[in-house]
Formats: C-alpha cells, sequence, structure tokens
C-alpha cells in the first residue's frame, strides 16, 4: 500500500504539472463549462482509449498516456464546478486553482486508500483495458444522474463518480509505467 502511495503521487504530478501549466497559458476559462460538457470531454477522452485499445493504431500522435492524463484534469475541474458553480466568465487565478486542485486531489486519494484498504489492492491484477471499461461506466452513470437533473434515490452522487473516474485513470497510468 505504501507504493501505491507513492505510485499515486508521482502520476498526479505529472497531471498536475500540465494542469498548472495549461492555466498559465488558457487561465481558467474552463470554468464556463458547464458540467454535461466536461462529461462529454471525458467520455471522448474514454473512447478514444477503448479505440486505441481495440484498434491499436492511430492517426493522431498522442496515445492513452495522455488521454488518462486528461481524464483525471477534466474530472478535477469537474469537481471544482460542482463545488463552486459555473460562471459565465473566468474568475479564477493560478493559486486559487492550485489550491483547489490539490484539495481535490486530497480528497480523492483519500478515497483510493480507504478502498485500496478495504479490496486489498485488486486493482493490481485489472488490466487496463478493464479500467477503460469501468470509467466508461461511470460516464454513463454521469450522464444518467445530468440527465436526472443531479437527483439519484439510492447510488452515490456526481463527486464519488468523477472521484473513481480519476482513481481508475491513476491506476490505469501506474500499470502502464
Amino acid at each position: 500500500m505504501q507504493n501505491t502511495s507513492k505510485q499515486y503521487d508521482e502520476v498526479i504530478e505529472i497531471c498536475r504539472s500540465l494542469f498548472i501549466n495549461k492555466m498559465k497559458d488558457y487561465g481558467s476559462a474552463w470554468r464556463i463549462l458547464r458540467l454535461p460538457s466536461l462529461t462529454d470531454q471525458i467520455f471522448i477522452k474514454a473512447q478514444r482509449i477503448r479505440q486505441l485499445q481495440e484498434n491499436g493504431t492511430r492517426k493522431v500522435d498522442e496515445g492513452e498516456r495522455s488521454e488518462f492524463i486528461g481524464i483525471i484534469n477534466y474530472s478535477i475541474m469537474a469537481l471544482v464546478q460542482l463545488e463552486k458553480g459555473v460562471v459565465e466568465t473566468p474568475d479564477l487565478d493560478s493559486n486559487e486553482v492550485t489550491e483547489l486542485y490539490d484539495k481535490h486531489i486530497s480528497i480523492t486519494k483519500s478515497l483510493m486508500e480507504d478502498k485500496n484498504h478495504d479490496y486489498g489492492e485488486a486493482w493490481r491484477d485489472m488490466r487496463v483495458s478493464s479500467l477503460t471499461d469501468l470509467i466508461l461506466q461511470k460516464l454513463l452513470r454521469v450522464k444518467q444522474i445530468e440527465d436526472n437533473k443531479g437527483k439519484t434515490i439510492v447510488s452515490e452522487g456526481l463527486d464519488a463518480n468523477y472521484q473513481d473516474m480519476i482513481n481508475y485513470a491513476v491506476f490505469a497510468l501506474i500499470h502502464m509505467n
């Protein structure tokens, strides 16, 4: 489990660094995106990963790694949007965004550690393709919850699904390393 925590942090550092650098390029323009738009962006990335896994060929010079990183970072954006709401114009500076990123990753990592304890690191015996399928399943759940205007009867909410997608994508990246 100690190794998992270290590997998790190494993956997140790569994702976080890219996120912060993109903030320097684009600012917080993503703050105008509604949750369904973010969900669709994650869906596109997960679908592309699945296509790459099934076809083995690609015409764009980006592989699974960059798409898994995108899933993590777009999921963080979604968690921020859930917390702060959508805005009409970008409203967060780099420091605020970095604090929010770190906060949501900390909560998500804590969830991973709790589940990892209970499941005995079962993910280590899973295939990357299975983790991709689980992300796609979570996306379909999120889309259904969004179609239901955020209401659930007995199921976990949007935040838990985005957190699970982050954790599955981190696991996939650990496997790929």
